[in-house]
């Protein structure tokens, strides 16, 4: 396939900011200056836009209603010639583990967490778009499940767990001291917008 690049940075920055909930582009009536759009909301136009310059490359072009969730993944194979996620294959002697003493042949590829990321915000911006909730190629479950399969696959090639952790819990240390888990630790990553795995 002869594809165009698309901006190659937009799908491996994971989807940041809060809810992203409501867009906020619109331009006050009365004089007011209009609002930033959030990171999340300029991270999903750019999203949509890489998708949207995709679909006019492929051959032969398409149009967003013949897209399905083969298309959409398609998209997140072509995606990889853009990732910077080494994932090691099985006959590598690195395969497993997270931090290689040494460099190795390994492809790169889109991380998994990237990859479900961009999916959430591109379903989010089918339906704004005017797409129907239940034709949406994004929410279709070969998508849903190629994306299980690249996070396990991920997960063993690079001995990285994507368990949640749920070993933060309150502890009263010998000084009083309390773990209640306020301290600067890093939120943990927003779901994907609309994301029912």
């Amino acid at each position: 396939m002869d594809h165009h690049s698309p901006n190659p940075e937009s799908p491996t920055a994971p989807g940041s900011g809060g809810s992203g909930g409501g867009a906020s582009s619109s331009a006050g009536g009365s004089g007011v200056q209009p609002q930033t759009p959030s990171r999340y909301e300029a991270q999903k136009r750019r999203d949509w836009n890489t998708f949207g310059q995709y679909l006019r490359n492929h051959r032969p072009p398409l149009s967003l209603s013949q897209c399905s969730g083969a298309h959409v993944l398609e998209f997140l194979r072509y995606l990889d010639q853009f990732g910077k996620t080494k994932v090691h294959t099985a006959s590598c002697p690195f395969f497993g583990h997270p931090n290689p003493p040494a460099p190795c042949p390994c492809p790169l590829r889109q991380a998994w967490g990237s990859l479900d990321a961009l999916v959430g915000r591109l379903r989010a911006a089918f339906e704004e778009h005017g797409g129907r909730p239940e034709s949406n190629p994004f929410a279709a479950r070969a998508v849903r499940l190629f994306l299980r399969e690249v996070r396990e696959h991920q997960a063993r090639a690079r001995g990285v767990s994507y368990e949640k952790k749920k070993r933060k819990k309150p502890t009263a240390g010998p000084g009083g001291a309390e773990a209640s888990g306020s301290g600067p630790q890093p939120p943990p990553p927003p779901p994907p917008a609309g994301a029912a795995c």
